[in-house]
């Protein structure tokens, strides 16, 4: 197979659209930088508080719809014994914005925090707010590595060139753009990214049911035709498996900074939660052209089209499903379109992990633990510093190593294990202190380690009710994420009411109340951004 000539060359072209349109958000980012009377770190962050309505309704919707969603959906339906019924993400990324954004895009808001980790270092202190940093960090750059390495992937099925070569390109132009222009350059692509998804995957549908060797797709919905029926059942065993993940995706994907970074970069409390709850119900209809490649896949006659045989289940192909069915079943024109929107799609995740993952080492670590006194142009290179060596890092692990996926949901779960329920403590339960942080972060992580990963090959040490052996791996059956997290959200709050009646009543002397929990009962909450700073730096 020799490499597709106009493929690559319209490749090209996006690629250089999409660098300057970041190029020109950077000058934009710049201008607001001079205009800035506040922490000029902060339009890099979350640019200066003053994205318009429109341009984060796209960003919001952007980041969410990412390689890994449109990908994903479509690799979860063509499954056998998987099918609709398993493909969660649509219902769970819609729910998971609509409920950001009625009961976290208000506080967060309100009260001018940069990041999300804002909240937790004040309660909690440097300490515990360092540890619950670890996790959220390492999952953008897992993830940003994780939807590199599929790109280079569906590159190499569609345009036939290294993978190695569409990574590096990949990274290269993500990092610079946002390197330049930090959350306008960022927001900026996106819009250019999103309209791309949208006009790219929807004009492929058509060309991919009315291909010859495509059966009546809602034939084989419900009837066993080339495989199983695509629409997917959930057996009695599973139910408790299936409203795990439910939960887990709903709920776990809230604690993020690169959804927190749109929120707090809205210009009004209104503004933050109007651009959720559209961000969510566009993400639902943005899953349905991967739904239905997704069916295509399972209605086809492979052997009709040039992949032949085996199919590409036999094939362990399935993960690139997409791409295969838009480069056998579309026109070459067409195909190219959609390989744009795929690129397109994981770029236009990958900035905001990456942007994510320095705004908090930036203003968390640096400016609040290393260096108190660092002047704002210091955190802003410091910031872009971070931007180069994440994005290596990401790069380096898309190309070396086979397992990011699993290292990514190994980071994302104990986001939802443990930073998820002190994110709820902090928030809405005022009472909780960095006694009950620790303790919590301690039953969540140990928790969910003995549970094992079967995608690492991690034996579950504590195996739940119901688990199976198959494949050669174990497979935990019982919500046992959920379990995790609640069992992590009632140590926080038991252990910290317990510490407070310890110190309070003098059980233990005051001397021993090494994270001073008695000096912050009678704070006030800070409601200013120099509070912040000032609460942030005495934490």
């Amino acid at each position: 197979m020799a490499v597709n000539i106009p493929g690559l060359v319209a490749v090209v072209v996006f690629y250089i659209v999409i660098l300057g349109t970041g190029i020109w958000a950077s000058r934009k980012s710049k201008r607001e930088e001079k205009k800035c009377s506040g922490a000029k770190s902060e339009v890099a962050m979350i640019g200066g508080r003053n994205i318009g309505t429109l341009v984060g309704i796209f960003t919001m919707t952007a980041t969410w719809v990412g390689g890994g969603f449109i990908n994903g959906i479509a690799e979860i339906v063509y499954l056998p014994h998987r099918g609709l019924s398993w493909a969660q993400a649509p219902i769970t990324y819609c729910l998971n914005l609509i409920l950001g954004g009625l009961f976290f895009a208000k506080p967060m808001r309100t009260n001018q925090y940069v990041t999300m980790m804002d909240p937790l270092q004040i309660k909690f202190g440097k300490v515990m707010s360092s540890l619950l940093l670890i996790p959220a960090i390492l999952g953008d750059i897992f993830w940003s590595a994780a939807i590199l390495a599929a790109l280079g992937a569906t590159m190499t099925v569609i345009l036939d060139i290294e993978t190695y070569l569409t990574i590096l390109i990949s990274a290269c132009v993500v990092i610079i753009y946002t390197l330049l222009g930090g959350l306008y350059s960022v927001a900026y692509t996106d819009v250019m990214q999103m309209i791309f998804i949208i006009i790219s995957l929807w004009l492929c549908v058509p060309f991919t049911i009315k291909n010859p060797a495509v059966g009546d797709i809602k034939y084989t919905m419900v009837n066993e035709h080339y495989q199983s029926p695509w629409i997917g059942k959930i057996e009695v065993k599973q139910i408790g498996r299936w409203i795990d993940d439910l939960l887990y995706m709903s709920l776990g994907g809230i604690p993020w900074q690169v959804y927190f970074q749109r929120v707090l970069a809205a210009s009004s409390v209104s503004q933050a939660q109007k651009t959720s709850y559209v961000a969510g119900v566009l993400c639902f209809i943005l899953s349905l052209p991967s739904i239905i490649i997704g069916a295509v896949a399972v209605s086809t006659d492979w052997n009709q089209t040039s992949y032949g045989l085996p199919t590409p289940n036999e094939r362990q192909e399935a993960s690139m499903i997409l791409p295969i069915v838009l480069q056998y079943l579309c026109p070459i024109y067409i195909s190219i379109l959609g390989i744009g929107a795929i690129a397109a799609a994981v770029m236009s995740s990958a900035d905001s992990s990456l942007l994510s993952a320095s705004s908090m080492f930036a203003h968390n670590i640096y400016k609040t633990i290393i260096r108190k006194k660092a002047a704002e142009k210091e955190v802003i290179w410091v910031m872009r510093t971070a931007v180069v060596l994440f994005g290596a890092a990401a790069t380096t692990l898309a190309l070396l190593t086979n397992s990011i996926y699993g290292l990514w949901f190994l980071s994302s779960e104990l986001v939802y294990a443990i930073l998820f329920p002190q994110f709820v403590c902090v928030l809405f339960i005022p009472n909780t202190n960095t006694y009950g942080s620790a303790a919590g972060y301690f039953v969540g992580l140990t928790l969910r380690l003995l549970a094992g990963e079967p995608f690492l090959q991690i034996p579950p040490l504590i195996q739940y009710p119901g688990i199976s052996f198959e494949n050669g791996t174990y497979q935990q059956l019982f919500p046992f994420k959920t379990l995790t997290m609640l069992l992590s959200l009632t140590s926080t709050i038991m252990f910290s009411h317990l510490a407070s009646f310890v110190f309070k009543r003098k059980l233990l002397p005051i001397k021993y109340d090494i994270f001073k929990i008695i000096d912050k009962i009678h704070e006030l909450p800070a409601t200013s951004e120099e509070q912040i700073t000032l609460r942030l730096q005495q934490s």
